[in-house]
């Protein structure tokens, strides 16, 4: 595919403001499936990353939020009172503690989002599969830039705190 390296600079600006309105109605989806899940969003977010991982370590879940592992612990008691997660030992090493998923009790979580999922899968059939390659091929890179914006922040901040 040959790229047009030169944006027109409105179509540039339309893509930006774009993006914006989608990473905001984003978040406020996911403020709403917190809200209606009994959680806050951070807490939401982080029973999101220990179902995508299957089992996670409260350190491993600080390292991909920049949470603080009092923090994690916090919403992870919350989680587990609500029912969503429970720790358990790793057979492997008994003094590791993972923390998984209950999925018989995200029943709640399915509602939410099966009719999401049922919409974007109606919206993505609008599309040739050579055009949904490209848009997954955006997505991806798009996270990417994204993960390393925010490691880029995290970094400057702590950079911050060790000079005061």
């Amino acid at each position: 595919m040959e790229h047009n390296r030169s944006i027109r600079p409105d179509l540039s600006q339309s893509l930006q403001e774009a993006s914006k309105r989608l990473s905001t109605q984003t978040i406020m989806f996911h403020q709403t499936v917190a809200g209606y899940l009994g959680l806050n969003i951070t807490d939401h977010k982080i029973l999101d990353i220990v179902l995508g991982m299957g089992k996670a370590t409260a350190g491993q879940l600080a390292e991909l939020t920049g949470l603080t592992t009092g923090a994690i612990t916090s919403a992870l008691n919350r989680l587990e009172k609500s029912g969503y997660v429970r720790r358990t030992k790793d057979p492997k090493d008994l003094r590791i503690v993972l923390v998984e998923p209950l999925y018989g009790n995200l029943y709640m979580l399915i509602d939410a989002f099966a009719p999401l999922a049922e919409a974007m899968n109606e919206l993505y059939s609008q599309y040739d599969p050579d055009e949904l390659q490209v848009l997954l091929d955006y997505m991806e890179k798009a996270n990417q830039i994204l993960k390393h914006q925010t490691q880029r922040l995290r970094n400057q901040g702590r950079k911050r705190s060790r000079q005061k």
